[in-house]
């Protein structure tokens, strides 16, 4: 059986880790690369990632590095799995060393911080003779390195790249789907996060669990709604990529996003909830993102607003919790996201 071709990970965190772990398992040469040195050495003398995932050994085919050119150089795919404010400044760092047939996907869940833009914008732009992929959907860390059944999903402009990434992710435990429609699941994956805070407020303030079924079930009318606007289709955000990880964001703690919520529920101070947290909480920056993609295109996401201004700190959630409940009554969908493309 010839040998699959080698990949590098991009991230050292809990995600890259797993994804890494996930690879390696499946028996991908495969080399995660780490920002810190330190953190690089501490990985390949323990043979795990001891500050994320510390009781997950690293397999045989699994190597650490720091040393980003090498890494990428040798890859026939690099997979990036780093913070959505880390991302351009990666990719633009990387784009001198990627081989000539190799291709580019990310696990990154978020827009470009400041200009909004999609990720597959940017690696579009930055890298375009490279197929990219979105890899994307309901998925903890954590979970998916202890091998417990996870599914998701490989979107990409270009099908046979989709296939090929999702046939090496593939595995007993973890089904690996394609599609082709990567705006759709960047915008489901990165909404999710904003969604999965107004959740996580409702939970901390012991609302209830029809407030909580509510918030997420009109969370996913305004994927629609702004979906629907910028041309993604409904299967994608009905599917994992959208629902999917809506479900598991919004009702899973070891959600970073819903733990803010919780705590902000709870009256802890935002800053606060941060610190405790210890990792980067990506809602605190696609919801600005989020709020102004939909202003742009005159799309009204009251449970986004709200979020904004929690986590800008204008407003209190309880404060945020009476604005939503104040809403005229209304039908619940308009005819014009009825429409299935």
């Amino acid at each position: 059986m010839k040998t699959p071709s080698p990949v590098a990970v991009l991230g050292a965190g809990s995600w890259g880790t797993a994804l890494a772990v996930l690879l390696a398992r499946n028996g991908v040469p495969t080399t995660l690369w780490g920002r810190s040195a330190q953190s690089v050495v501490d990985m390949a003398t323990a043979r795990a990632n001891t500050r994320y995932l510390p009781e997950i050994p690293f397999p045989d085919a699994l190597q650490v590095t720091g040393v980003i050119e090498a890494c990428v150089r040798d890859a026939a795919i690099v997979l990036v799995a780093v913070p959505s404010h880390a991302f351009r400044e990666l990719v633009d760092t990387i784009a001198p060393w990627v081989a000539p047939d190799a291709g580019i996907a990310w696990a990154t869940k978020g827009f470009d911080p400041g200009s909004g833009r999609f990720l597959h914008e940017l690696v579009a732009e930055r890298l375009p003779r490279h197929p990219g992929a979105v890899v994307t959907g309901p998925s903890f860390a954590r979970e998916v390195a202890q091998g417990l059944p996870t599914a998701l999903t490989v979107h990409s402009a270009d099908p046979e790249f989709a296939q090929r990434l999702a046939t090496l992710l593939h595995a007993p435990n973890f089904r690996a789907y394609t599609g082709t429609d990567m705006l759709g699941a960047e915008l489901g994956g990165a909404m999710k996060n904003v969604l999965a805070v107004a959740t996580g407020v409702a939970d901390g303030m012991q609302l209830g669990l029809n407030a909580r079924a509510g918030l997420i079930t009109r969370g996913m009318n305004e994927i629609l709604r702004l979906g629907t606007a910028l041309g993604a289709r409904a299967e994608t955000l009905m599917g994992l990529a959208g629902l999917g990880d809506l479900v598991l964001t919004c009702t899973g703690d070891l959600s970073r996003n819903r733990r803010l919520g919780i705590a902000l529920g709870r009256g802890v101070p935002l800053p606060q909830a941060v610190a405790e947290i210890g990792q980067v909480v990506e809602s605190i920056v696609t919801v600005d993102e989020v709020v102004r993609l939909a202003r742009r295109h005159g799309i009204e996401l009251p449970i986004a607003e709200q979020v904004q201004r929690v986590l800008h700190e204008e407003i209190t959630p309880v404060e945020g919790l009476q604005i939503l409940m104040a809403r005229e009554q209304k039908p619940e969908y308009p005819e014009e996201i009825c429409v299935v493309r």
